[in-house]
């Protein structure tokens, strides 16, 4: 009689009871369970097809035996015999049922579906509270929100794989249509922002990976889609994610694009990544346009590019990460995007008062990004610093605007730089808890594309002056409930942090210079948001 494998026996039984699995993500647990489903049907195969054989060899046994021997020595015998043998089917037909079970339960949890669904769902209470720079102060004691992300996975091959997800993102409330402008819906937060009940696609691309790349012995990748551009490199730690592809202290928005990573030296970690993509497309509505300074429609040719438009949003970069061996990395990241924008206004429709009247596009920027990650501090120093993470990151914006057009509210190209220092270590009152502060400070002249950065009171890592951070999360169902209480602190020096790249909105005026007729009234000095949830993570 065949006896099952004590590791599947074990994963299956796991699996099967809800036991926590180390995966990284909803596509590994799935991919496990997919493994082990496949094992158990294996197995099942191989017990009956023994069983059908030791039937048929029984079978033959009993031929031969009533062909030879004595009719009434084998009737003794046979009784014997008989009771051994309802005995083992027993045990036999036992072990096939507890099989088809975990097979039956394994197709459940599957849904006997190629494509893998997981979910994570969050609500959050924020205590919002500004200080405006003419001293007044803005507030909201508790605005309430509910994010929900439907994760959807699948390897169709060894090399081939699909990842989407679909995101809604709700203020308590919001469907009411008050208090939300045009721009919640802005391509680069539209999935980001608490707003309305609209269900979007967050991310959605295909992956493919190698081991060979052209005939030499670098794995690569390539992937094109809706890219997963939000959450990226360090900024994750505190939300808690697995970190996107790019480095959130310069950029942090959702993006249409694709990239390729080649693994050149794998020993050392060693690893560079080509990203592009699109974050504004410049077409023609397919029936007709409207002027929105004067109201007058015209017709256009459907898609074809539209003369009257902003030119295409574009952007490219290079990730280079050096040295990366777990513990110690090394990372840098170069991108450059053109045709960026800023609020264009007319003064004479409605003067003395400006009318937003749209976009127009000022100019390109550089960024530059490096930082340095220690994962485990010391070398066995003490279970603490093992499991403690320290981070340092710098970066640098340059602009590079139009002829005859302005950015950061001058026509000559302007540098400037952030500097942020983090640490991250094991909590104080749980096993598997994660506490952290962090630092971030940025220059008159700093500008990055972090609009779709997770705080309420507007991108940290966007502050033109100081910013500061103190977080715990703790678990409190294994890795599927968690719970997180945050504070956040911004001390803005420069007015523009969160605007766009020209004049209009991304000009850096001191604010302690502000008057009530430039501006101090709707400029914030200092803003704070205390922020508590509860997530749920399958």
């Amino acid at each position: 009689m065949m006896k099952k494998p004590l590791l599947v026996s074990l994963a299956a039984a796991a699996l099967l009871t809800g036991a926590n699995v180390n995966a990284a993500s909803m596509f590994d647990r799935m991919t496990e369970m997919e493994t082990e489903m496949k094992a158990l049907q294996t197995e099942l195969a191989e017990v009956k097809a023994a069983k059908a054989a030791e039937a048929e060899a029984k079978a033959e046994e009993v031929d031969a035996e009533e062909a030879d021997a004595d009719e009434d020595a084998d009737e003794g015998e046979d009784a014997e015999e008989s009771d051994d043998e309802d005995d083992d089917e027993d045990d036999e037909e036992s072990e096939e049922s507890e099989l088809e079970e975990q097979l039956t339960e394994l197709n459940k949890r599957t849904s006997g579906n190629h494509l893998k669904f997981g979910v994570d769902f969050r609500t959050s209470a924020d205590n919002l509270q500004y200080k405006m720079a003419d001293g007044s102060k803005q507030d909201n004691g508790a605005i309430f929100t509910n994010r929900l992300w439907l994760n959807m996975n699948w390897a169709a091959t060894e090399n081939l794989s699909f990842t989407g997800q679909l995101a809604y993102n709700k203020a308590y409330g919001a469907r009411s249509g008050t208090g939300y402008a045009p721009m919640e819906d802005f391509d680069w937060i539209a999935a980001e922002n608490p707003n309305d009940g609209v269900v979007r696609v967050r991310s959605a691309y295909f992956f493919y990976r190698n081991d060979t790349f052209l005939g030499t012995e670098i794995p690569w990748t390539f992937s094109v889609g809706r890219r997963p551009s939000t959450n990226g490199h360090l900024v994750n730690l505190r939300d808690d994610d697995v970190a996107a592809s790019p480095m959130g202290h310069s950029i942090n928005v959702e993006f249409d694009g694709l990239s390729a990573k080649f693994s050149v030296w794998e020993d050392v970690g060693m690893y560079f990544k080509f990203c592009a993509g699109r974050g504004g497309t410049n077409a023609s509505p397919r029936f007709f346009s409207v002027n929105p300074s004067n109201g007058v429609a015209s017709s256009a040719a459907p898609y074809a590019t539209n003369s009257n438009d902003i030119p295409d949003i574009d952007l490219a970069g290079l990730i280079f990460v050096p040295y990366d061996d777990g513990q110690y990395s090394i990372g840098t990241q170069y991108y450059y995007a053109k045709n960026l924008i800023d609020a264009k206004f007319d003064y004479t429709l409605n003067a003395p008062y400006p009318t937003l009247t749209g976009f127009e596009a000022v100019g390109g920027m550089h960024s530059f990004t490096g930082n340095i990650v220690v994962s485990g501090i010391g070398n066995e120093w003490s279970d603490f610093l093992d499991d403690t993470t320290f981070f340092v990151s710098g970066a640098v914006s340059v602009t590079d605007p139009d002829k005859g057009k302005v950015m950061l509210g001058n026509s000559e190209s302007l540098r400037g730089w952030s500097g942020w220092v983090g640490l991250q270590f094991p909590s104080l009152i749980s096993e598997e808890g994660r506490w952290g502060v962090e630092y971030n400070y940025g220059t008159q002249n700093w500008r990055s594309v972090t609009y779709g950065e997770d705080t309420l009171v507007g991108s940290k890592l966007a502050t033109r002056g100081s910013a500061y951070e103190a977080y715990f999360t703790e678990p409190l169902i294994d890795d599927i409930f968690s719970f997180q209480l945050r504070y956040t602190y911004i001390d803005y020096k420069w007015a523009g942090s969160n605007g766009f790249f020209g004049g209009a909105t991304g000009t850096p005026t001191l604010i302690s210079d502000l008057t009530p007729l430039t501006g101090s009234t709707v400029t914030v000095d200092t803003a704070q948001d205390i922020r508590a949830y509860l997530r749920y993570r399958f």
